[in-house]
């Protein structure tokens, strides 16, 4: 058996869960509210505090339906609750990142200034020391953002210029061996 869909899902006290008859799982919290669409054969039980997500067989298919399941509305109660946050690095001479309203503006060493509009939910900010600090309740919709972000300028492995995750280690390489 599916040993993370077995596991309940406690609910804070300031957040709802509701399902309906289509099995669209929707959360309220106080950071907003979230829905998703779990697949028709798995059942999501609301009792007191938790709720419990259950599958009709033991197939293949539906092992790997329990598990996912169970991690979205996990997912989306911690959302809605605390929120998520990525954080990610620029080094390199010259690599700023400003806010214009609520749009990113980089600048990567290209003869012109990039914007990033952020998603729906989403919001950017500019930490101290060329950083970028994106938060929201939807994990994936903030895994996204970042991992977009980063494609921009991704980091290289002579220099380590580029952006980075805040807690990505860059494996380094050597340069040019010169003559002996």
């Amino acid at each position: 058996m599916s040993r993370i869909g077995k596991k309940p899902i406690s609910v804070p006290g300031n957040v709802t869960v509701s399902v309906d008859s289509t099995n669209v799982v929707t959360v309220k919290g106080p950071k907003g509210t979230l829905t998703e669409r779990i697949p028709a054969e798995m059942t999501v039980a609301i009792n007191d505090g938790t709720v419990e997500v259950g599958r009709p067989s033991d197939s293949r298919q539906h092992k790997a339906y329990h598990g996912l399941s169970r991690t979205l509305i996990a997912n989306m109660v911690e959302g809605v609750t605390n929120g998520f946050q990525k954080v990610l690095e620029m080094n390199g001479t010259g690599y700023r990142a400003a806010k214009d309203g609520k749009i990113l503006v980089l600048s990567l060493g290209f003869s012109h200034p990039v914007r990033v509009e952020p998603y729906e939910s989403v919001e950017l900010e500019v930490g101290e020391r060329n950083s970028i600090i994106i938060k929201g309740p939807n994990k994936q919709k903030v895994g996204d953002q970042a991992a977009n972000i980063r494609k921009l300028r991704p980091p290289e492995p002579y220099l380590g210029k580029g952006i980075k995750y805040q807690d990505e280690v860059i494996r380094r390489k050597a340069g040019k061996a010169g003559k002996k």
